[in-house]
């Protein structure tokens, strides 16, 4: 880890057209290539009159022609990097064919023909291009940040625009890059004067020599991987081409995102700056081997797998020269518990946490983001998320972390994401990948790069795997329920269709059969319509029930009946196509169910009050379909079912998906969790629907289940249970038993039944049979209450 950078990148200001003290536009060139010119292309400078470094990262640089007609369009060039602050950021543009002189290397490099008499040019908080073609209309655009018309344009800041330009001559500000929003007070006319970030000019080199003078291609460059990393997780030299960086080739991946790590085995005295970087070499597979000791020039890029994940810092576009081959590799990170702090992220009020200076000894993701592309090594790692279809698994290097009895590690709290989590993948792809369950161990080192993705986060590229030891977790079998206990279950069976495989439909049957141990109630989530994902109008799943219910019965249980509501087609979200729906299955020898007709897709069933206590108006039916709650999502199936000659609600659920939500080790910190606007909404829904159920009788019998996507701490769940209508029995078990999925290693439930006051004898198990295994039916595991009917509360 590595000496600190020059500066540190700032977090932005919101850019609007005023006056700047910070970043601007100094130079304007249009003239480049064209007869009489010097320089073969256009340019256009920014300068930085901050005392901190401007991030660009979104940002671009537009231009617009000087007498717009209504068909003109502004044309956009993209901008990533910093501008330093008193320094100097180069955008090249068109090249023409006149001129001797190159430009110094670019920092950024677009297309756009510039006038060399007249244009617009404006510097953007965005990418997206421009719409207006006025000075009132670009002065009332929040997003231009600094504007410079020159020649004769019309679009302008101030009296009027900079004057004087040509083939030969640009617009550049003074020195001190002085703003006052006016462009023909604010620029003159001169010789062309292009400074790149590394302040260079032309003529005076290409920064081939690597700052030190040198051009012996085997000597290393000035510049060091901790140079290029930082103290931040943003480069302080994203943008720049660097030459002849040393390092030790520690790993290489020919498949998917191809390229290969350094890491520099003589480190600083900073445990903030990474000794590693990752060598992005595009479509051409690597030439190197690990242990070969190169030099690298590239240019430092900032790449980001998603929208609101944290960046990876790379050289891209390599030139790779090898000194040697076989060398040692440098000593490994140690990701043991003790060196792992127990806060989990720092916050930036919902921000980007990008410009805040790393303290690997306070939080554990700027701990792993400083040693991003560093070899790390772990040992004896207990398995806390199976292996997937990716050939990727998750283990936690604090085995006391969280712990539940089945070896995961639980995620009970916002404010708990678990530090010691890891995900593992291996780069070794001549051996094959374990196949690994929650509770299992990787015995011995596993050691590689350490990297960051979209899924997951920070994750090892083992080049060295530990052995599996197999602690023989196994699926779990609830009890059968007793003569007078009414069982109800939730299963989600993952996108469950007619086209399905007979194996993965024997599966999720014997889930229910044995199990289960055949429930009389099980309410179904994710039954696709009969030819799955096929969008051809089909909605019915019918053939699908069919053969499920067939398998239950030849896995040994009962001769299941089924009732649900046929969704309108393509309404109810999901995958395209598949029209999922929740179903009841019912066992006629039990329980029945009450008929009771006028429930559809678009009808909403009721409450009524009888003499003998509440009644739906539609059985099946279905919760207020046309309330904006229920927009590309699941609607509530509720029925009614008498078991010994009382009756009992069933609300079948499947809250809308966490989509959207920002993750836990993303870049805006705390993460949003939009999506759970739209749960809150659903639940309140449900919770009014067992208000009027309660309110026609105090002691209706109501079980309200199913795939609610979120937490048992959320407030979702709070806004369900308002009013305490409802009890969420997940609280009712052990805090280290509460979970029914695992998702990047934290074991968490998403899954519920919750009971009306009136059920006061009940028995509630999570059945443990799919998502702590590499080998699943679905990702979800079920659940089921047994309940005495007979000895519920009747006052």
């Amino acid at each position: 880890m590595g000496v600190a950078s020059a500066f540190a990148v700032t977090s932005l200001p919101a850019a609007y057209a005023t006056p700047s003290a910070t970043a601007v536009i100094s130079e304007v060139y249009g003239g480049g290539g064209n007869s009489g010119a010097t320089l073969t292309r256009d340019f256009v400078e920014l300068g930085n009159a901050g005392s901190a470094a401007y991030d660009l990262a979104g940002y671009s640089v537009q231009y617009l022609p000087g007498a717009p007609s209504a068909s003109s369009l502004w044309q956009v060039t993209t901008l990533s990097g910093a501008v330093a602050p008193g320094g100097r950021f180069l955008v090249a543009e068109a090249a023409g064919t006149g001129g001797s002189t190159a430009l110094p290397t670019a920092d950024a490099t677009g297309s756009v023909a510039m006038s060399a008499t007249s244009g617009t040019v404006a510097l953007v908080s965005g990418t997206t291009a421009l719409t207006c073609r006025t000075a009132a209309d670009c002065a009332a655009d929040s997003r231009i940040v600094d504007l410079v018309g020159y020649g004769s344009a019309l679009v302008r800041e101030g009296s009027g625009p900079a004057s004087g330009s040509s083939n030969t001559a640009a617009v550049a500000r003074g020195a001190a890059l002085g703003d006052s929003d006016d462009n023909a007070a604010d620029l003159t006319a001169g010789t062309p004067s292009p400074v790149n970030s590394a302040g260079q000019t032309p003529g005076s080199g290409d920064g081939g020599d690597g700052g030190d003078g040198s051009s012996d291609p085997t000597t290393p460059g000035a510049v060091r991987v901790h140079d290029i990393q930082g103290t931040t997780r943003l480069s302080p030299l994203a943008g720049q081409t660097v030459s002849r960086v040393p390092g030790v080739v520690t790993g290489v991946r020919a498949s998917g995102s191809k390229g290969y790590w350094i890491q520099d085995p003589t480190a600083d005295a900073d445990p903030r700056t990474s000794e590693g970087v990752f060598v992005y070499t595009g479509s051409a597979t690597p030439t190197v081997a690990v242990g070969d000791s190169v030099l690298v020039d590239g240019k430092v890029s900032e790449y980001y797998p998603s929208s609101t994940s944290q960046s990876v810092t790379e050289l891209t576009a390599p030139t790779t020269t090898v000194l040697s081959g076989g060398d040692a590799l440098p000593a490994a990170v140690a990701l043991n518990a003790a060196d792992v702090p127990d806060a989990y992220i720092p916050t930036a009020g919902g921000g980007s946490i990008e410009s805040l200076a790393l303290e690997p000894g306070v939080y554990a993701q700027d701990f792993y983001e400083a040693a991003e592309g560093m070899r790390v090594a772990f040992s004896d790692a207990r398995v806390v998320g199976a292996s997937d279809a990716y050939g990727e698994l998750w283990v936690t290097v604090k085995p006391d972390e969280d712990a539940t009895p089945r070896g995961g590690t639980l995620y009970s709290s916002y404010d708990r994401p678990n530090t010691g989590r890891l995900e593992v993948m291996s780069l070794d792809s001549a051996s094959a990948f374990p196949s690994a369950d929650v509770g299992d161990e990787l015995s011995g080192t596993t050691t590689g790069p350490l990297d960051y993705s979209t899924y997951g986060g920070y994750n090892v590229q083992a080049t060295r795997l530990g052995t599996l030891v197999d602690n023989g977790l196994k699926q779990e079998v609830t009890r059968r329920q007793k003569g007078h206990e009414l069982a109800v279950a939730t299963y989600n069976v993952e996108n469950l269709d007619a086209l399905d495989a007979q194996e993965k439909i024997d599966r999720l049957a014997h889930g229910v059969a044995v199990n289960l141990n055949s429930p009389d109630v099980v309410a179904l989530e994710e039954i696709q319509d009969d030819n799955g994902a096929t969008d051809d109008g089909t909605v019915t799943s019918e053939a699908t029930l069919k053969r499920f219910t067939d398998a239950i019965r030849a896995a040994g249980g009962p001769r299941y009946r089924w009732r649900y509501i046929a969704p309108t087609d393509d309404q109810d979200g999901g995958e395209p196509g598949g029209n999922i729906r929740q179903v009841f299955l019912f066992n006629p020898e039990r329980v029945s169910f009450a008929d009771r007709a006028g429930g559809d897709a678009v009808t909403a069933t009721g409450v009524v009050k009888t003499r003998k206590g509440a009644r739906l108006t539609a059985s099946p039916g279905r919760i207020d379909p046309a309330s904006d709650a229920w927009d590309n999502s699941r609607k509530p199936l509720v029925g009614e079912f008498v078991f010994h000659g009382e009756t009992v609600f069933v609300i079948a659920n499947h809250f809308t998906s966490k989509g959207g939500d920002q993750p836990l080790h993303g870049r805006y910190q705390p993460p949003s969790r939009s999506s759970e606007t739209q749960r809150q909404a659903q639940a309140a829904e449900v919770n009014s629907f067992v208000k009027s159920l309660l309110a026609a009788d105090k002691n209706a019998r109501t079980v309200v289940l199913g795939d609610l996507n979120d937490y048992e701490f959320s407030r979702t769940v709070t806004t369900l249970t308002d009013g305490k209508v409802l009890k969420p029995l997940i609280s009712t078990l052990p805090a280290a038993e509460r979970y029914t999925y695992v998702y990047d290693g934290n074991s968490q439930t998403l899954d519920h039944i919750l009971t009306s006051p009136a059920v006061t004898h009940y028995d509630y198990d999570v059945v443990h049979i799919n998502a702590e295994f590499a080998d699943q039916a679905s990702d979800h595991d079920p659940q089921v209450v047994r309940i005495d009917v007979s000895r519920c509360r009747k006052d």
